[in-house]
C-alpha cells in the first residue's frame, strides 16, 4: 500500500471513537488528498474532543448517530476501528460490494520504513511499551551528547494503543534508522495478521483472560496474541526477535514452540533477571513493575545497550496516567488511581504492590470475565472493597465466597463513584492506601477509564 491510494479517494473513516485513532486516520486520509467520510454510531456531543481535533479540515463529512448501509456500498475505502468486530454487517456489506477493508495499524505496518519494535499482552503492556520508548530515547540523548559514541540508531518514537498517540501522522517524520515503540492489543494483531506483517522485535509481557465478551473463551484471545509470533518476518540475515515470559506457563509453551525457527532468536525474561544496581535506579512499586522493567530491559540488551547506559534514564521513568498512579497524599493516606485496570487479574497485581492496609475501590462494566481468583485476593489483601457498577453484586459475592476464616475485609456496594471514595475515605486510617483499581472496563458508568481516572484524582483532591 502507498499513501498515493488515498488520492481521490472516497475513504469512509468507521469509529471516530474517543481515544484519537479516529482523528489519525481522518487527518492522514485527508492530507493523502481522500474525500473523507466519517461514521459512528455515537451522536456529536460524545464525539465533542474529537470533533474539535479536526475542525480545521474542510469536505469532511459527518454521518454520526448510526451507520448507513450506502456510506459502505458507495465507498472506495473502509478504514474501521480495531473495536469494530470483524463478522460486523456493514462491513460485510463492504466485503460483497469488493470494497478495500483495511485499519490504521495495517496502514501503518505498510507504509513506516523503520524497525518496529511491538509490545502486546494482557496487562502491563502500556508501562513496558513507554519504559522502553523512554529508555532508548534516554540512551540515544547520552549518545549524542558523548560526540565520542557512535548513535546505534536514530529517533525514537512511542505509538500505538497507548493513550491518544497517533500512527498515521507520525510516518513523514520517521527515518529507516529509527525505531518506533509500539503498543498492540489483540483486534491490532488481528488486522495485521490480514496482512501478514509483524513487528521485526515483538515481546508479549503475560496472557490472563480479558475480552471474553468478543473471543467467547480464553483460547480464542490467546490465539489472537499468538499471530504477533506466527506472521514475524524471518529473515537469517536480519532474525526476527521473539520475547516471552519465563513466568507465563502459555508464554513459555510459545517459547518452546517457536524457539528452533530459522531467522528468529527466542528470548526469556523475568524478573529475577533485572540487576541489584538497576533495581535501586527504579520507582515504580510492586513486583509486576519489576515484571514490566524486565520486559523492557530484555529489548534494550537484544539492541545491545547495557545496564550502565541504562541505569540513569531508569531512574527518571514516571508511572503512566492511571497505571498505580499516585494522585494524592492527604493526612497520612496515599490515593492510587489505577484506572487502566480493566480486567480482575490487573486489580490483582494492584494489591499486590502494597504491604500497607489497602481500601480497593473496584467494578464496572460486565466482560464476562470470572472474579473468583480476584474475590480470594480482596480478601486477604484489602481492609475494605467499595464496589460501584454492574459488576459489583458478582465481586461482593466472589469475596463472601471465599473460606479464609481469617477474612475481615468489609464490604460495602455505593452508586457512584463519589459515593465510594466517600465511604474510602471513612473507613481509612493514616498509613492506609485508597486504591482505585476496578477490574472492569468503565463503559456503565463513564466514557472510558481516563474519564474514571480524572474523576477519581478530583475526588481524592477534593476530600477532606
Amino acid at each position: 500500500m502507498r499513501k498515493e491510494i488515498f488520492e481521490d479517494k472516497k475513504v469512509l473513516v468507521m469509529g471516530l471513537g474517543r481515544f484519537g485513532g479516529g482523528v489519525d486516520v481522518v487527518k492522514f486520509a485527508h492530507k493523502a488528498g481522500a474525500k473523507v467520510i466519517v461514521t459512528d454510531t455515537a451522536p456529536a456531543e460524545k464525539l465533542a474532543d474529537s470533533l474539535k481535533q479536526l475542525s480545521d479540515l474542510d469536505g469532511i463529512e459527518y454521518h454520526l448517530g448510526s451507520h448507513s448501509k450506502t456510506d459502505f456500498e458507495q465507498a472506495d475505502i473502509v478504514v474501521a476501528n480495531p473495536a469494530v468486530a470483524p463478522d460486523n454487517e456493514f462491513l460485510e456489506i463492504a466485503r460483497r460490494f469488493g470494497k478495500t477493508i483495511t485499519s490504521q495499524v495495517e496502514i501503518f505496518f505498510e507504509l513506516c520504513p523503520a524497525c518496529i519494535i511491538g509490545i502486546t499482552g494482557s496487562n502491563g503492556k502500556s508501562t513496558t511499551t513507554a519504559l522502553t520508548a523512554h529508555l532508548l530515547k534516554d540512551v540515544r540523548r547520552q549518545m549524542t551528547e558523548d560526540r565520542g559514541q557512535k548513535k546505534r540508531y536514530g529517533k525514537v518514537f512511542l505509538t500505538g494503543n497507548i493513550g491518544n498517540e497517533p500512527f498515521l501522522c507520525l510516518l513523514e517524520q520517521i527515518r529507516k534508522d529509527d525505531l518506533v515503540v509500539i503498543e498492540l492489543s489483540s483486534f491490532q494483531v488481528e488486522h495485521l495478521a490480514r496482512i501478514k506483517k509483524m513487528p521485526q522485535i515483538a515481546l508479549l509481557t503475560n496472557l490472563t483472560p480479558n475480552h471474553l465478551d468478543r473471543y467467547g473463551i480464553f483460547e480464542n484471545y490467546c490465539g489472537a496474541k499468538e499471530l504477533i509470533f506466527k506472521f514475524q518476518k524471518l529473515d537469517e540475515k536480519n532474525p526476527a526477535v521473539s520475547i516471552f515470559n519465563a513466568g507465563d506457563k502459555i508464554s513459555n509453551q510459545w517459547f518452546e514452540k517457536y524457539k528452533n525457527d530459522k531467522g528468529r532468536t527466542c528470548v526469556r525474561f523475568s524478573a529475577s533477571d533485572v540487576s541489584e544496581e538497576i533495581k535501586k535506579h527504579y520507582k515504580l512499586p510492586g513486583w509486576a513493575n519489576l515484571q514490566n522493567l524486565a520486559a523492557a530491559l530484555s529489548i534494550t540488551k537484544c539492541l545491545g545497550l547495557t545496564d550502565e547506559q541504562i541505569k540513569n534514564a531508569v531512574s527518571t521513568f514516571k508511572a503512566l496516567p492511571h497505571r498505580l498512579e499516585l494522585v494524592a497524599d492527604k493526612d497520612g493516606i496515599q490515593w492510587y488511581n489505577d484506572s487502566k485496570s480493566t480486567t480482575p487479574d490487573s486489580a490483582i497485581v494492584a494489591l499486590q504492590a502494597f504491604d500497607r492496609p489497602v481500601i480497593l475501590i473496584a467494578g464496572g462494566y460486565d466482560k464476562h470475565l470470572p472474579f473468583d481468583a480476584l474475590g480470594v485476593e480482596i480478601a486477604r489483601r484489602a481492609k475494605a472493597a467499595i464496589l460501584i457498577g454492574q459488576t459489583a453484586p458478582k465481586i461482593a459475592e466472589a469475596i463472601q465466597a471465599t473460606s479464609d476464616e481469617r477474612r475481615v475485609t468489609k464490604v460495602i456496594v455505593a452508586n457512584s463513584l463519589a459515593e465510594a471514595v466517600a465511604a474510602a475515605l471513612k473507613n481509612a486510617h493514616r498509613g492506609d492506601i485508597i486504591l482505585l483499581s476496578p477490574a472492569c472496563a468503565s463503559y456503565d458508568m463513564f466514557e472510558n477509564y481516563e474519564h474514571r481516572g480524572r474523576e477519581f484524582a478530583r475526588l481524592a483532591l477534593e476530600s477532606k
